[in-house]
C-alpha cells in the first residue's frame, strides 16, 4: 500500500501541511505560539465556557504552540489513517472509503495529540516562547471560575501571567476555615505540587436572606 493511492490523500495531504507547518515554525513567518484560547466564563451567554475550555485542556490546546500542536496532531492523523487503512486491506481485503478513514483516524488523533502535547509542552525549550513555570504565577490576581473552594476541596481559577496568557489552576484557600466562591478575586500565595493556595482579596459579602438567618 502506497501513501499516494486514492484511499491514503487524506493522510498525504496532513503530511504535506505538517511539513508546511514546520517549515514555517523554522523560518518565523508566522508564530502562533502565543495564540489564546481561553474562554471567559463570566461572559455573558456562555454558560459552557468552563466545560469547553476543560476539553481544550485535555487536548493539550495551549499547552505548546499552535503550529506545533497542528504539526503533531496531523502527523498523528496520517499515522493513524494509514494503520487503519492497512488494517482494513488485511481483515477484509480492501481499504475503507478515504472519507470514512479520515474520520476514524480524525476522532482518534484527537486525544492521542493530547496526551503527547502536555509532556511535550514541560520540554519544549522556552527560549523562543512566552510560556512561565507555574511557581512564577505565586503572587499574582486569580478569579475563581468554578465551584466554590474550601480546605480540600479545591475550585478551578484563572490567573494570567507577565505575557498577558491565561492559565487555569486548581486552589484551596489559605485560611483553613475559609471557602472562595466563583467570582471572587484572589491572591495565590503558595503552591504546593500542582496545588495553589489562595487568599481573598475582598469579604464576601452577605446578601440580605443570609443576613436574616
Amino acid at each position: 500500500m502506497t501513501l499516494l493511492e486514492p484511499h491514503n490523500m487524506p493522510f498525504a495531504a496532513a503530511l504535506v501541511i505538517m511539513l508546511i507547518l514546520a517549515v514555517v515554525q523554522l523560518i518565523g513567518i508566522a508564530d502562533f505560539g502565543d495564540a489564546d484560547f481561553d474562554l471567559d466564563a463570566d461572559g455573558d451567554g456562555l454558560p459552557d465556557a468552563g466545560m469547553l475550555d476543560g476539553l481544550l485542556t485535555l487536548l493539550g490546546i495551549g499547552r505548546v504552540p499552535l503550529t506545533i500542536w497542528l504539526a503533531l496532531f496531523l502527523f498523528l492523523f496520517a499515522g493513524i489513517g494509514l494503520s487503519v487503512q492497512e488494517l482494513a486491506t488485511s481483515l477484509t481485503g480492501s481499504p475503507l472509503y478515504d472519507w470514512l478513514a479520515a474520520v476514524i483516524a480524525g476522532v482518534a488523533a484527537l486525544p492521542v495529540t493530547g496526551v503527547f502535547a502536555r509532556p511535550l509542552g514541560r520540554i519544549l525549550p522556552k527560549d523562543h516562547t512566552t510560556a512561565v513555570s507555574t511557581e512564577s504565577l505565586i503572587g499574582r490576581r486569580a478569579t475563581i471560575t468554578d465551584g466554590i473552594a474550601r480546605a480540600g476541596s479545591p475550585a478551578r481559577a484563572k490567573v494570567k501571567d507577565v505575557h498577558g496568557q491565561t492559565h487555569h489552576v486548581m486552589v484551596e484557600p489559605h485560611e483553613a476555615l475559609s471557602e472562595i466562591h466563583a467570582g471572587d478575586e484572589v491572591l495565590l500565595v503558595r503552591r504546593e505540587g500542582g496545588q495553589f493556595y489562595a487568599t481573598a482579596l475582598a469579604e464576601r459579602r452577605l446578601s440580605p436572606t443570609q443576613i436574616e438567618q
